[in-house]
């Protein structure tokens, strides 16, 4: 292994404390983006979970996702996918 940092999520250099404040950032963003309304708590999953998300889908793309800027855009591009298919799937 390197001398990177393998923390939370595999993500290289991104550790648990920065995971939140990329999630907050991140559903915060994707709230904006999408013209939702939710709390903090809400921001923070939708963020995590669309750095999960992102992750898998910039793998499939063959785009690293290393550090938190990356890591960053990778979760809020996850997170309003994430925002734009539960909308899709309530409508109906």
């Amino acid at each position: 292994m390197n001398n990177e940092t393998y923390a939370f999520l595999s993500q290289p250099g991104v550790g648990f404390f920065s995971l939140i404040i990329i999630g907050i950032i991140a559903g915060w963003v994707a709230e904006r983006v999408t013209a939702s309304n939710h709390g903090l708590l809400t921001n923070l999953l939708v963020g995590v979970a669309g750095a999960f998300i992102g992750d898998k889908l910039a793998s499939v793309l063959n785009v690293p996702v290393h550090g938190f800027f990356r890591t960053l855009i990778a979760a809020i591009v996850g997170a309003i996918l994430l925002l734009w298919v539960w909308r899709a799937i309530r409508s109906r």
